[in-house]
């Protein structure tokens, strides 16, 4: 009895849809048991992989021109549906009133009702829900006590309220936000309906906002009982029989460079310079696996929160503190347990010779990035009388820095520039002020030497040829390389591609054209779009971005389970040297497993990131009405167009508030033109832009228009000339 042996005799063309008795006779053989044939239906059943119709019989989605997939609805209440098959290409378009109460989110079973056809989608309706993927929703209550009311979603995707009964809304009152638990979900024209079953404060409020993000996306918060006790008994210190077996470090010269506010330390670094002229360099990494180990309550749990979550305003971490800031951390002049991996490497910056050890350190120092670069760029201070025997090693990490990087560049790797922003909070949480990030010259070291790391420890055991966890990155599909050169066109810019299809080295001319341009940070964001996400896999299938075919994350097991599981097999491998086939298969099974498990995680804690930044930066522009700011148009859509501050804030300026002449969308130059003024609103030109209104019910922010570009004629390059008011009333400064 097997699933393959199941599948394969329902997707010969001669079957047709039969009884489960039906079907089970057809494949049972001598000695197999009818109960196990029953129990693998209903399991394949659950999954969604067999379908049983109305009359009983079971059949395979595609040959019921049916699709399984998750529902990424949209504001506007229609959605689309993610096919689970990925022979299928292409999203389904479900229109709003084929979407059967299937909410955002929903693992549903769509009907095809039009298949795709050129640039047309698939078109689909929702026949059954099969998983729902919200049970509780985070939102405002309005309303008043004890009577009937409605809770509007945080999450603009969830498109309807949500009825709250007479009785079931607790002690909420109007603009509280709560937790609603859903008692009934949307089924024809019937809303859902709950209960709050929490109250977590007044909406609006910064720390309420954060904590209704969380409740939101089901993030973890408390570790559980059974975490706390086995921790509690872990050695703080590192004991004489935890050194036995490795190699002492505890006299190199070695440190770690990390952000000022960074508390988890998990990597240090050291370097020599060897008689022959190679840099060896060391990269130590905190020994988690020695404290979490496989198959404990711990383990579990870290498996379950797949990576540490940094929000704005606070951490959720993987591992429990006494681990993560504590025993784990690589805190200077205490000892601590590693795996150390030394690399020489030469002029080219080549690996020549590469040695992997367990090993005991003592970070002699913890640097950060602005005392780095306060050394290395000369800068005036007392930074270098307080490190003295650092200075001539960090000469020697920059000198390697400038060599690794020129063969970055020689591989064709691609440096996105993300405009991240750092966002400064006060004590009360309060927003001081948003600047965007930059990467200075010690980020950058500290990122050379840990892709070196992580890309010569991917290689070593993709050639021992044992179940592994990767890095991967893909190349874009032909159609996104179609797309974007689509957009680049308006630039006078395209992404070449040949017959085996688009090289890093491609992407990085495109950028390096972009230099000195204001469409620049733009266009390095539209690009990452393109690209695809990048994941963990069982498979070495390469990373396109850094243009490498081997790559791992081995570097953070504090905050990243990957890199966890990477240390166990190293460590297996090193003490015993080979894996018997027993390990090898249960691994295989367990690295798939937890790579699928790690990037749902890791995109969860993405999307979390990202919505507390959102409700930040919104808040921090409540006090800016009436203020100027110029920016550059970061989106143009048939209702107008986004502008992006020099802050990394974005707010939209409605179609409706430019009031000089009427525009039409032109979705292929991605631009607005004006029908008399033939003025051009287009991707990436500079405007001066007015804050009109603050929106925290959805966390937007409202612009008007106050100067932009000189006319231009529909298809021409962006004009350079001087800008013109659009607005009719008196600038306020």
């Amino acid at each position: 009895m097997s699933r393959e042996r199941l599948l394969e005799f329902m997707r010969e063309e001669v079957y047709r849809p039969l009884t489960p008795e039906e079907l089970i006779a057809s494949l049972m053989k001598r000695g197999e048991r009818k109960a196990d044939w029953q129990n693998l239906l209903e399991q394949l059943e659950e999954e969604a992989v067999i379908i049983r119709t109305r009359n009983g019989r079971i059949g395979l989605p595609e040959q019921m021109n049916l699709v399984v997939g998750t529902v990424q609805a949209q504001p506007q209440g229609y959605a689309f549906v993610l096919p689970e098959d990925k022979n299928i290409k292409g999203d389904i378009y479900i229109a709003s009133h084929s979407m059967s109460g299937a909410m955002h989110k929903d693992r549903v079973l769509v009907r095809v009702i039009r298949q795709s056809k050129g640039e047309t989608r698939a078109e689909g309706e929702v026949i059954r829900v099969l998983n729902r993927a919200f049970s509780r929703v985070v939102g405002r209550f309005e309303g008043f006590p004890g009577e009937a009311g409605y809770v509007i979603p945080d999450e603009k995707r969830l498109t309807a309220d949500i009825i709250i009964p007479k009785g079931k809304g607790g002690k909420a009152t109007s603009g509280d936000k709560v937790v609603v638990e859903l008692l009934r979900w949307p089924k024809g024209r019937q809303p859902a309906e709950g209960e709050i079953i929490e109250v977590l404060g007044r909406a609006g409020q910064p720390s309420v906002e954060s904590l209704g993000v969380v409740r939101q996306l089901g993030l973890p918060e408390d570790f559980p009982s059974d975490v706390h006790s086995e921790v509690a008994r872990v050695s703080l210190s590192v004991t004489e029989e935890q050194r036995r077996g490795r190699r002492d470090l505890t006299g190199l010269n070695m440190v770690t460079i990390d952000g000022a506010d960074a508390k988890d330390l998990d990597d240090a670094v050291s370097i020599e310079q060897t008689a022959s002229g190679l840099y060896r360099l060391g990269v130590h990494i905190a020994d988690v696996g020695h404290y979490v180990r496989e198959g404990t309550a711990l383990d579990r749990e870290a498996f379950e929160r797949g990576t540490s979550v940094y929000l704005a305003d606070g951490v959720i971490p993987m591992l429990p503190e006494t681990l993560s800031n504590g025993i784990c951390s690589l805190n200077p002049q205490v000892e601590r347990l590693a795996l150390s991996v030394f690399m020489d490497v030469n002029q080219s910056g080549e690996v020549v010779d590469h040695e992997i050890v367990e090993s005991v350190i003592r970070t002699a120092e913890r640097l950060t990035y602005d005392e780095v670069n306060a050394i290395l760029l000369d800068e005036p201070g007392e930074v270098k009388e307080r490190y003295p025997r650092q200075i001539e090693d960090l000469r020697l990490m920059q000198q390697l820095r400038d060599i690794l990087m020129s063969k970055r560049e020689r591989r064709g790797a691609i440096d996105f520039e993300l405009g991240e922003a750092k966002i400064v909070l006060g004590p009360d949480g309060k927003v001081l002020d948003i600047v965007p990030r930059q990467k200075t010259l010690a980020d950058s070291i500290i990122e050379e030497f840990m892709v070196l790391a992580n890309e010569t420890v991917a290689t070593r055991f993709f050639w021992l040829q044992v179940p592994f966890l990767y890095r991967v990155h893909e190349e874009p599909g032909p159609d996104k390389v179609v797309e974007l050169n689509l957009f680049l066109n308006s630039f006078g810019l395209r992404v070449r591609a040949g017959k085996e299809g688009v090289r890093p080295a491609a992407i990085q001319e495109v950028m390096n054209a972009l230099e000195g341009r204001p469409e620049k940070r733009l266009v390095h964001r539209v690009l990452l779009r393109h690209m695809m996400r990048a994941r963990y896999s069982p498979e070495a299938l390469g990373h396109f971005g850094l243009a490498l075919q081997y790559y791992s994350h081995f570097t953070s097991p504090i905050r990243r389970y990957p890199d966890l599981v990477i240390h166990r097999i190293i460590k297996r491998l090193l003490r015993q040297g080979k894996l018997s086939e027993s390990e090898h298969e249960k691994l295989t099974a367990f690295v798939a497993k937890a790579a699928k498990q790690s990037s749902d995680r890791e995109q969860l804690a993405t999307e979390a990131e990202r919505a507390v930044e959102a409700v930040k930066k919104t808040l921090f522009m409540q006090d800016k009405v009436g203020e100027e700011y110029d920016g550059f148009i970061s989106g143009v859509v048939s209702f107008g167009f986004f502008v992006e501050l020099g802050n990394t804030v974005e707010g939209l300026v409605h179609m409706s508030s430019l009031d000089d002449d009427y525009y039409e969308f032109d979705p292929d130059t991605y631009a607005l033109y004006g029908r008399k003024t033939k003025r051009r609103l287009r991707l990436g030109d500079p405007v001066r832009v007015r804050v009109e209104k603050v929106n925290t019910a959805d966390w937007t922010v409202d612009f008007s228009l106050l100067t932009a570009a000189e006319p231009a004629t529909k298809g021409t390059k962006p004009g350079r000339g001087k800008e013109r008011r659009l607005d009719r009333g008196p600038r306020r400064k």
